[in-house]
């Protein structure tokens, strides 16, 4: 198991004064696909919650910041796809990328140690937050950043009416004791919905929502595990009383687990979620259903997913910040 640590190179090489390039071949741009707001806004989150960021981060923070207030519209809504020219391929929507823009912003807002990033990212919250998704998971990304927002300034009611809609479209978890949870389908990022409602529960004193986002989150983690490892639900998803497939699992589900573990853990102070934590770190780290590392050392990008045949070897923006977030977790551990 490597013990080395990946850092941000691999994110300073997919990025330029526009944002954040989507995909590469091997550790290589590929610069025909653009850019995305999903992607600059993952990486808004990671650069901010650095609390001592070099310079040179700071300056990602500065460019990923501008390419989401570029991409906002003035109802709140987010363009998503960026061509390398700089023409936008899509209207403006409150897709998934809306959500994820909402929680770059509300994580910006919140943590970033640099007053105007924090001041802007602000401004362009509250405009965002004028919208609702009709999509669970949307709702869900919008809620962690509204979640931050509100650890900062607990008096926020734009952040907490956020918050609250977005545990309302999550939803109650089922009563079927073999699959408590709100969708009656395993996807992506499957962790977010369970850490919302830890939110929830923890910022609004609502002991109810937090003991179900606890109990949703161990009932994940444990159908994800296997002989001590993580074993992800891989890209194609999954289904009660339908087969599983074992590949090709997906970085952002591990990231997702780990930082839910790592509210988790703050907000309970069961001891046992720090564990599940090391325990994302270690699946980067090679203890996975492939005993493969999942991280390029001579590079520092993440690779792009875990098939049968080993790691996918591209180091595209979203597995490359799941393993940089994963590893921001890993140096707060005990």
């Amino acid at each position: 198991m490597s013990t080395a640590t990946p850092g941000f190179r691999h994110l300073i090489r997919l990025s330029d004064d526009t944002g954040l390039f989507e995909h590469a071949r091997h550790a290589l741009v590929r610069r025909q696909h653009g850019y995305c707001t999903d992607d600059v806004a993952r990486g808004l989150v990671v650069a901010t919650r650095e609390p001592r960021p070099a310079h040179r981060l700071t300056r990602l923070a500065e460019s990923y910041l501008a390419f989401l207030t570029h991409a906002q519209d003035r109802s709140g809504a987010f363009h998503n796809r960026l061509s390398f020219d700089r023409r936008w391929d899509d209207q403006p929507g409150v897709g998934d990328w809306w959500g994820r823009a909402m929680w770059g912003l509300g994580t910006a807002a919140a943590r970033s140690p640099v007053p105007w990033i924090r001041d802007e990212a602000l401004l362009a919250f509250t405009a965002g937050a004028e919208q609702r998704s009709p999509h669970p998971r949307a709702m869900a990304f919008a809620g962690l950043g509204a979640a931050e927002v509100l650890r900062a300034d607990s008096d926020s009611s734009v952040a907490a009416g956020l918050l609250m809609d977005a545990a309302e479209a999550i939803g109650a978890p089922s009563e079927n004791p073999s699959w408590p949870w709100p969708q009656p389908r395993l996807t992506y990022a499957n962790a977010a919905l369970a850490e919302v409602l830890i939110a929830v529960g923890e910022l609004s004193d609502d002991r109810l929502r937090l003991a179900t986002g606890l109990r949703m989150l161990t009932w994940l983690w444990d159908v994800q595990t296997r002989h001590g490892r993580l074993a992800v639900v891989p890209a194609a998803g999954w289904r009660l009383d339908a087969p599983r497939p074992r590949f090709d699992q997906q970085p952002i589900e591990v990231a997702a687990l780990a930082d839910a573990c790592a509210t988790a853990a703050r907000v309970s102070g069961d001891q046992a979620w720090q564990e599940r934590v090391r325990r994302s770190v270690a699946w980067f780290q090679g203890a996975n259903d492939a005993d493969a590392l999942m991280w390029d050392p001579a590079t520092g990008g993440g690779y792009d997913g875990l098939t049968e045949h080993g790691p996918n070897l591209n180091q595209g923006a979203e597995s490359t910040i799941a393993l940089i977030s994963t590893m921001q977790h890993a140096r707060r551990l005990p």
